[in-house]
């Protein structure tokens, strides 16, 4: 599972940058929590960028 959230947060960010949304939609469409999505987030460096909830 850690390498398909991987390849997916890969796919969608663009210039090193996902949108909140587009981190909870990953973390509810592959059923893992938002802290896993942070935390591959942080691995990748990736940036989390407008986020609502302050979940990032």
């Amino acid at each position: 599972m850690k390498e398909e959230l991987r390849q997916e947060m890969l796919a969608r960010a663009v210039d090193g940058r996902l949108s909140c949304a587009a981190a909870r939609k990953i973390a509810e469409d592959l059923g893992v929590s938002y802290q896993d999505v942070g935390d591959a987030a942080n691995e990748l460096g990736i940036r989390i960028k407008n986020c609502q909830l302050g979940c990032f």
